[in-house]
């Protein structure tokens, strides 16, 4: 799923509404219960095996608000993510245009420039231009593994928000079986069963967006090795720009004179 950080952000909206009407759905629970099973003609065990389903959807909902409410306190991460891969983007398109000036066979000074300066000075941009690739496939990387991150995960916050929806929808069912006048206690057993579902989905939701990020985590550790790999960078740092025998435009003694084709 491509990643729009309008359409992320209206997902989050969604979510943080919903979680607060799920939120006053489950306090109507017990209240429910209590009233449906007001009447002197329930049997003791159906009053009680009510109770008990009252109370573990009313559990079970709560800890998925709970839950989904942690899950929104680090939802700002994947907008974050977004706009770090398009800054990485500009670096790559730095990076990769030093690497086109750098090409010895566009620089303007080599179609003028003759000798045997010229040649030492053509030598040395080499390994510039390597050094300007690696940045820009590191950056190009990054980008690319952020991406990864942003998509995912809107993926899953728009899964959350199916699966806080159908959570809803099943808490009120439970309502609705408490309060209908065929009150049946199997029909709430049902409605209950559709909530645990639900918070299997949830973790299902959770554990997989878990093993994608850790995959990420990895690729980025790679990135790490790559950006402290010294074979494009001498010593760690940028390969010598300085021809040092020709710092001052001149040949050492016994080299021929270099001179500048008419």
């Amino acid at each position: 799923m491509a990643f729009s950080e309008a359409q992320y952000l209206v997902v989050i909206d969604k979510i943080d509404s919903g979680v607060r009407n799920f939120g006053g759905t489950i306090v109507e629970i017990r209240p429910m219960a209590e009233a449906a099973l007001g009447h002197w003609y329930i049997p003791v065990f159906v009053r009680d095996a009510v109770r008990l389903l009252a109370d573990r959807t009313t559990e079970l909902a709560m800890t998925i608000q709970e839950k989904i409410s942690e899950l929104l306190a680090s939802a700002i991460a994947p907008v974050m993510f977004f706009r770090y891969a398009y800054e990485w983007e500009d670096v790559r398109g730095l990076a990769s245009g030093v690497t086109g000036e750098l090409n010895p066979t566009v620089l303007r000074a080599s179609q003028h420039w003759k000798g045997t300066a010229a040649e030492a000075y053509e030598k040395i941009i080499t390994p510039q231009g390597a050094a300007a690739a690696r940045i820009s496939t590191i950056a190009d990387k990054t980008s690319w593994s952020l991406r990864v991150c942003a998509e995912v995960s809107l993926a899953f916050y728009v899964a959350v928000g199916s699966i806080l929806l159908k959570l809803t929808i099943a808490a009120l069912a439970v309502i609705v079986a408490l309060g209908s006048i065929a009150f049946s206690w199997a029909g709430v057993a049902l409605a209950v069963e559709e909530v645990e579902v639900g918070t299997g989905l949830l973790n299902l939701a959770v554990a997989t967006l878990v093993g994608t990020l850790g995959t990420q985590a990895q690729e980025m550790a790679t990135l790490h090795g790559e950006a402290i790999d010294n074979s494009t960078f001498p010593g760690g740092t940028w390969p010598d720009p300085l021809v040092h025998s020709y710092s001052d435009g001149s040949v050492r003694d016994g080299d021929a004179a270099w001179s500048v084709a008419r």
